[in-house]
């Protein structure tokens, strides 16, 4: 469920960024970001997704 959790957000974060390219091209700078900031926040998110390394690390 996680790698689709991860794909879905993925995909997100590609449709935010195709939507700020048309916003960037039509000279709405203000939308363009709003969706930069969007779609790079659905990146970080996926990121996030998985086994957490510091988890799986034993304690000495």
């Amino acid at each position: 469920m996680e790698t689709t959790d991860r794909h879905d957000l993925l995909q997100r974060a590609e449709d935010f960024d195709r939507q700020a390219r048309q916003a960037a091209e039509m000279g709405d700078l203000a939308t363009a970001a709003r969706l930069i900031l969007q779609s790079l926040e659905c990146e970080r998110r996926a990121g996030g997704l998985g086994p957490q390394v510091l988890q799986l690390i034993k304690p000495r």
